[in-house]
């Protein structure tokens, strides 16, 4: 067993056989575990299982591969402009209408104590009809629709915005594997991106443990970014060591 220590918290440990058929394996430490592996000598036999380790969820992995990747790597990728156009205007008339119904009850609703004729009991004229309550009750609820009218327009634009904003059309790797890009989408279908490192995205729940969708949580950022299960992983053993991995933020 050989051990030799370097600058910058850089250690290298390995385990030679002599002989013949000799074999040997080799581990490059870093400050925090193995960054490569070596192994030559004796081939492996058919079936038998590759080096594994412990990972962060205690449970027992394959060693990671490389993320240093040599060129930019697309992760994820689904395309659904037509249905955020749809949702865009469906928000959009949502608000329309509401802010209709909150104009008219406003206008329509109003007192009307002051242009209401007083009856004349020598010309045998009734009080006209009221709602329970007199014109104050009639005044009050007015202007509570209008305020539920506002804020149901106002609710549906805002549920509608924030769910475009944080739905994921592309996930792009950048050369190295310190940064990645998320592209997300607008209410009427455009697009925009921002690029934060890798160790700043962390996956709630594993690929194949949800249903529809992924949450990743992005650090400085509110609210989970969604990525639905319909779109393409371009590669699932380098997704999965990336954007894919847990980590605490």
């Amino acid at each position: 067993m050989l051990h030799c220590t370097w600058r910058a918290g850089l250690r290298i440990g390995g385990l030679a056989g002599g002989g013949a058929g000799s074999c040997g394996v080799w581990r490059l430490w870093g400050p925090t575990g193995p960054v490569r592996f070596w192994s030559w000598g004796a081939q492996r036999a058919p079936g038998a299982e590759l080096p594994r380790r412990w990972g962060a969820r205690g449970v027992q992995t394959a060693f990671p591969l490389d993320t240093n990747v040599p060129r930019d790597v697309l992760l994820f990728q689904h395309d659904r402009g037509r249905f955020f156009r749809i949702l865009g205007l469906f928000c959009a008339g949502q608000f329309v209408f509401w802010a209709y119904l909150a104009h008219f009850a406003f206008h329509g609703l109003r007192d009307v104590r002051a242009s209401r004729p007083e009856p004349d009991p020598q010309h045998g004229e009734r009080p006209l009809p009221t709602l329970p309550g007199g014109p104050d009750h009639l005044v009050i609820s007015a202007r509570l629709d209008i305020l539920l009218c506002s804020f149901a327009g106002s609710l549906i634009l805002a549920a509608g915005f924030v769910f475009s904003r944080r739905s994921v059309s592309r996930i792009l790797l950048h050369r190295g594997g310190q940064e990645v890009t998320f592209t997300t989408y607008y209410p009427l279908g455009w697009t925009s991106s921002f690029t934060v490192p890798l160790r700043h995205v962390s996956c709630m729940s594993h690929r194949t443990e949800v249903p529809a969708m992924m949450p990743l949580k992005v650090k400085g950022r509110a609210f989970y970014f969604l990525l639905d299960k319909q779109g393409r992983i371009t590669n699932t053993k380098l997704f999965d060591i990336t954007v894919g991995a847990y980590r605490k933020l």
